[in-house]
């Protein structure tokens, strides 16, 4: 379904991406002495109109600036290259041995607060090896010292359209228009890498549909809504159906589902968008869309937390349904992790000391650390404390399943702001950096989304 949005996405990425663009053209010789930089520029004077003519609406927030071009993150490419990208592909792998572990354990899920009910279907997906979309990794970095990592948004991560696309066009048009040096890069092939990761998934849906098929042997799902409005059908193979999902009347959670939905059309998909509270289920067994369709093959913005204690959790075992991200992901969206991470990689450079708060050795971190809920989103309910007494703290709704203490690592102050960047894997591939930054040392909800460079 190619929403107004979607279309407007799609032409934005069009122009905004080159597939051979990311061949570096950064000069050595111009960044030997330079680190990671914040640059004050001029914004262009025509950004809102491009923003809403691509759906990116929901570029100012209750009346404050979301995306904001009044200045930039420079980097050099060797910092991209070896203190960004590499440590995230080696964090992932981390992540993906932890699951491993993890699945196996009955010690271990239950340390994650994970419901118990739900652990055949986490060690399920693992083992029948579902793939995944994509993630997040917040990271701490400022130029000198190595990344360290913050926590993995690896299930709903969002802010993908404007890291894919947005920033791309306020690449290539402050170029153009001299606001930034011509020799200008930018570490971002996200767009691309989200296409081809959606057409390995749908190959490999398409040959192992958890044996929904016909009568005549054929797949089950079929469309409305294929690529360029032809029928759900190419050539002798029907298209692979995909249903997205989330809370549609959030604009920053519609706006990425209009967006992956649009990658996913380019891919070859067909597909339907759809508000989570309108997903039904069908007395025979399987979940169905507002037209009977049944859901076989559905990206979802919505937490597994969230989903495993909704009226419907109890269905999803016997549902037919592979979703995306897959239920093993819902081991990495656990703040969790950071405990466990160093429990298996102790000392690792970029890794953090972390500790479950009922642990002991979390006194070992003394009276500064940062205290987070073992599920948490935006920043709710996390806590900087010094010396005993919190610094700074978003209120929130969680934390009744538990907190983690995790060692204190100051973000970099530019000018009153401190940064976070967003280290973006699709397919498990680092390929993208998004950067937010407040004058909170706590990255938030509302929090400013700037662009970077490659100088």
């Amino acid at each position: 379904m190619a929403t107004a949005a979607a279309t407007g996405m799609q032409a934005a990425a069009d122009s905004a991406h080159d597939p051979e663009k990311w061949e570096p053209v950064f000069r050595q010789d111009h960044a030997q002495n330079l680190s990671m930089q914040r640059i004050v520029c001029p914004e262009r004077d025509d950004w809102r109109d491009t923003a809403e003519t691509s759906g990116f609406d929901f570029h100012t927030i209750d009346g404050e600036r979301y995306w904001d071009e009044r200045g930039y993150y420079a980097f050099t490419l060797e910092e991209i290259e070896r203190q960004i990208e590499a440590p995230t592909g080696e964090i992932d792998a981390m992540c993906l041995e932890l699951v491993g572990k993890v699945v196996g354990s009955e010690d271990y899920l239950g340390r994650l607060k994970i419901p118990e009910s739900f652990w055949p279907l986490i060690a399920q997906s693992w083992e029948r090896d579902e793939g995944s979309l994509y993630g997040r990794l917040d990271l701490s970095f400022d130029g000198h010292g190595p990344a360290k990592l913050l926590e993995y948004n690896a299930d709903t991560p969002t802010s993908i359209f404007e890291a894919a696309v947005f920033q791309w066009g306020w690449l290539e048009q402050s170029i153009e228009r001299r606001i930034i040096p011509k020799h200008a890069d930018q570490f971002n092939s996200i767009h691309e890498r989200l296409i081809e990761a959606w057409k390995k998934l749908s190959a490999a849906h398409d040959a192992d549909p958890q044996g929904r098929v016909s009568a005549k042997g054929e797949p089950v799902f079929r469309t409305s809504h294929a690529p360029d409005d032809k029928p759900g059908r190419t050539g002798d193979r029907a298209l692979v159906h995909l249903h997205l999902t989330g809370t549609t009347e959030n604009s920053e959670d519609f706006g990425t589902l209009a967006y992956l939905e649009d990658t996913a059309i380019q891919a070859g998909l067909a597909t339907t968008l759809i508000d989570i509270e309108d997903i039904g289920w069908r007395d025979d067994g399987g979940f169905v869309d507002l037209d009977n369709r049944d859901i076989t093959f559905a990206f979802k913005l919505y937490p597994w937390e969230w989903m495993f204690r909704d009226a419907f959790g109890a269905r999803l075992a016997e549902a037919p349904t592979r979703w995306i991200e897959p239920p093993w992901k819902a081991v990495l969206s656990n703040k969790g992790i950071l405990p466990l991470l160093w429990e298996m990689f102790p000392g690792h450079p970029n890794l953090l000391p972390a500790y479950f708060e009922d642990d002991a050795r979390a006194e070992g971190l003394g009276a500064s650390y940062v205290r987070k809920p073992i599920y948490s989103r935006e920043g709710a309910n996390v806590a900087l404390v010094s010396g005993g007494v919190a610094l700074a703290q978003q209120e929130g709704p969680y934390g009744g399943e538990g907190f983690i203490r995790q060692a204190f690592a100051p973000l970099r102050n530019f000018s009153g702001q401190y940064p976070v960047l967003g280290s973006w894997l699709v397919d498990h591939t680092p390929c993208g950096l998004s950067i937010r930054e407040d004058e909170s040392p706590i990255t938030g909800n509302n929090s400013r989304f700037l662009p970077h460079a490659i100088l």
